[in-house]
C-alpha cells in the first residue's frame, strides 16, 4: 500500500517548503515540486503515480497554473484532481480558474486543516461515483485499482491487488493486507458489489478472498490457505471456488 501521491506546482520555495513539510507529516508522499509550467507538465506526464495536484495560479507572475489545469483537462483520461492554492484574489483570475473545475480554490497563507480537507475531498469526489461509502471513523473511496481509506489523519491508498482477504464482523469489514488491517463500516454484500468479481470471491458468509492470494485449498477440512499463512473458512455453499482456480500450489 502507498500513501497519497501529491504533485506541488509552486515557484516560491518559501511557500512550497512548509507545504511539503505539512503534507509529509500527515502521511502524504510528494512526487515532485515543479516551479514552472514546463517542469510541471514533464513531471505530470512522466509520473504515473500522481493522485492529486496542488498548484499556484501564478508561476513567475504568469497564470501558468491555470494553463497547467487547462492542459491536463484537455487530454482524455489524463486528468487528475487538483486544488489551487494561491494569493491571487482578482475576480477575473478566479473566474478563469473556476472554468478549469478545480476541486478547491484556497488562499495563501494556507490553513492546515482546510488544506487537508481539500485534498481529501478532491480525492473522494474525483475517484468516487456510486462507489463512495462513509463511516463515522473513516472515509473510503474505491476506484478500479485502489481503495482510498482515511485512517486517523492519514489518507491511505491501498492497492486492491494487495488485499489478502476481507472479513465481516457485524456491520464492519476488516480489510487485511500484508502490512496492515483496516476497519470500515460497510456490509460485505455492498463491498462485493464494488469489487471485481474476477479478482475476489466469497468463500463463506463472513469472508471474501483475493483469488491471487490462494496458496492451498483443502476441501476436506473446509479450509483455504492464503499468502501470509492466513487460514480462511470454506463453506459448502462456496466450494465452486475450486473450479475457478487453475493451479493449486
Amino acid at each position: 500500500m502507498d500513501s497519497i501521491n501529491v504533485l506541488i506546482v509552486e515557484d516560491n520555495p518559501h511557500e512550497s517548503d512548509p507545504l511539503v513539510a505539512v503534507l509529509k507529516t500527515h502521511g502524504y508522499t510528494i512526487v515532485g515540486v515543479a516551479t514552472n509550467l514546463k517542469e510541471a507538465l514533464h513531471i505530470f506526464y512522466n509520473t504515473t503515480t500522481i493522485d492529486v495536484v496542488i498548484l499556484d495560479v501564478f508561476l513567475d507572475k504568469v497564470p501558468d497554473g491555470i494553463a497547467f489545469a487547462e492542459t491536463i483537462n484537455a487530454v482524455p483520461n489524463a486528468s487528475k484532481p487538483f486544488v489551487f492554492l494561491t494569493s491571487a484574489t482578482d475576480r477575473s483570475i478566479f473566474e478563469r480558474a473556476k472554468l478549469t473545475q478545480p476541486f478547491s480554490y484556497l488562499l495563501k497563507p494556507f490553513n492546515e486543516l482546510e488544506l487537508l480537507y481539500a485534498i481529501e475531498m478532491a480525492v473522494e469526489r474525483f475517484y468516487a461515483q456510486k462507489d463512495t461509502f462513509l463511516s463515522e471513523d473513516e472515509d473510503t473511496v474505491i476506484s478500479e485499482t485502489y481503495l482510498y481509506i482515511k485512517k486517523g489523519k492519514i489518507l491511505k491508498k491501498v492497492f486492491l491487488e494487495d488485499i489478502i482477504y476481507i472479513e465481516v464482523e457485524e456491520k464492519y469489514c476488516n480489510i487485511v493486507t500484508p502490512k496492515e488491517k483496516f476497519v470500515i463500516l460497510i456490509s460485505l454484500t455492498k463491498i462485493l458489489n464494488l469489487l471485481d468479481d474476477t479478482m475476489f470471491s466469497r468463500t463463506h458468509r463472513n469472508y471474501v478472498v483475493n483469488m491471487q492470494k490462494i496458496e492451498e485449498i483443502i476441501p476436506s477440512d473446509n479450509l483455504i490457505v492464503l499468502s501470509g499463512n492466513h487460514h480462511i473458512t470454506l463453506s459448502e455453499k462456496y466450494k465452486n471456488i475450486i473450479k475457478r482456480v487453475r493451479t493449486l500450489k
